[in-house]
């Protein structure tokens, strides 16, 4: 079904919406955190973790469920808050969201390596965004367990109903992220958004000029929400952290980016498959808190609006930098992750040179990710690259699905996920209700339905013989 285009927001579009957060999850955080003063209110924020780990799945947030034994007005905010869970939008399409389902799944592995190597390290180019990651320690402290939270929000959205099924926990583990969001904007602003906005317009001596100034730095060991306390925020030349602008833009990283990727590994999909795949994440966007004037419907919207924003981060950073500039340590921690699950030699720095790959020299060059690396790596990557291109172009004449790329990025998607996201130790952060689903899903990627059984039994040698078994038991 063809998509009417919708107008891409502009300049003045975008400039408001960075003093747009989310007043919905705002306001749900602010009643149960209260009007707090001096340190954060541990036991709130206790209080209301506990409350969202009770959501197992979209039934049990359709109907506003609260976790047994929360205080009464916990309970009375959350469950105005989860009234959006009862329906989806007008807009969306089901049958749609199946189709892309469908496709995230059956590229399996495949689309754990374009999270890892492209949507996340997308994530940190915009200095704002970089500079709340940065404030938390997540993804230099503790790099691996990012990487868990975001696969335990992945997961959910693309799994078979998790968007459209009461049995499904797509809504759920997204309205988790967005109160996470609404947390972490109220921790940073001291606050919530609209107090900070109005003492700032009103010049209060609590924060003068609209400085929220820092209290100092987060020490090894200190939580997430003490970090981010003490971190200090310029309100007036940053805006709002977590904010709409920035919200959209992470989006398009789990929806454009992702097919972007797949495109640049010669194994895209037809454009109204990819109007399908950007649609669940529109509908994911929904329930995140985005709005949908934000949002955008063909690869080519998505496109124009992505270089939009990164430009407009970029010429702010120049305006307002920060000092240090935090991308390239979170970009380097990123890939030291990776990198740790690949064997010393010359392979190691594979994950380096496909994120390159995948995203733009600018984009990799501000992640400090154009350091150097061995030229053996570089020329046999280079080679591979280069030589599957060939391959497949020339065999797909007779077998249309080939794909040597496919088959390299598999057995990358295989070791990150072994390690990062199904570690016996390190489990993913979902409802016990999903891991059964998981573990079964993820085995059935042992077999690559599009390769003939000669290209499976060489991944077999690379990763493990037959159903990818055991992983997160």
């Amino acid at each position: 079904m063809a998509t009417q285009a919708r107008s891409i927001p502009g300049e003045e579009v975008l400039e408001a919406h960075q003093w747009i957060a989310d007043p919905h999850a705002d306001a749900a955080v602010a009643a149960i955190l209260g009007p707090w003063t001096g340190e954060p209110p541990v036991d709130r924020i206790d209080a209301l973790n506990a409350a969202i780990r009770s959501w197992q799945d979209n039934a049990s947030v359709a109907n506003g469920q609260a976790a047994a034994g929360s205080a009464p007005d916990v309970a009375a905010a959350l469950k105005l808050y989860l009234s959006v869970a009862k329906s989806l939008p007008e807009w969306a399409e089901p049958a749609r969201i199946a189709r892309a389902e469908a496709m995230f799944m059956d590229q399996g592995a495949l689309s754990v390596t374009v999270l890892f190597c492209a949507s996340l390290p997308e994530c940190y180019v915009i200095p704002d965004l970089a500079s709340v990651l940065h404030a938390t320690g997540q993804l230099e402290d503790r790099a691996e367990h990012r990487i868990r939270t975001t696969g335990a929000m992945i997961f959910p959205v693309m799994m078979r109903g998790g968007l459209t099924t009461p049995n499904g926990a797509g809504i759920a583990q997204v309205l988790k992220v967005r109160l996470i969001h609404a947390m972490i904007r109220n921790l940073i602003l001291r606050g919530p958004p609209d107090v900070a906005v109005a003492r700032m317009r009103f010049m209060d001596a609590a924060a003068p000029g609209g400085v929220i100034p820092c209290l100092g730095r987060a020490q090894p060991g200190d939580s997430m929400h003490h970090a981010l306390f003490l971190h200090g925020w310029d309100l007036a030349g940053r805006a709002l952290p977590n904010n709409q602008e920035e919200l959209a833009y992470t989006l398009l990283t789990f929806s454009y980016v992702y097919l972007r990727s797949l495109r640049r590994l010669g194994i895209g999909y037809p454009a109204e498959a990819e109007r399908d795949y950007l649609h669940a994440w529109n509908v994911a966007g929904h329930f995140l808190g985005i709005e949908r004037a934000l949002m955008v419907d063909s690869m080519e919207e998505a496109e124009e609006l992505f270089a939009r924003m990164q430009a407009r981060g970029r010429e702010h950073f120049v305006k307002h930098p920060l000092d240090p500039d935090p991308r390239p340590s979170l970009g380097g921690a990123l890939m030291a992750a990776m990198q740790s699950v690949i064997p010393d030699g010359p392979l190691k720095p594979f994950p380096v040179l496909l994120t390159r790959r995948l995203m733009e020299k600018a984009s990799a060059r501000e992640l400090g990710l154009d350091g150097r690396v061995s030229w053996i790596s570089k020329v046999m990557f280079s080679m591979l690259m280069r030589t599957s291109r060939v391959i497949d172009a020339v065999v797909r004449v007779g077998f249309p699905e080939f794909s040597i790329s496919r088959l390299v990025t598999r057995v990358i998607g295989y070791r990150l996920t072994c390690a990062l996201l199904m570690s016996q130790t390190r489990e993913l952060s979902v409802p016990g209700t999903l891991r059964p689903g998981i573990r079964s899903l993820i085995a059935s990627w042992g077999q690559d339905t599009h390769a003939p059984k000669w290209m499976n039994a060489i991944e077999d040698k690379l990763t493990t013989s037959g159903e990818w078994k055991g992983l997160g038991q």
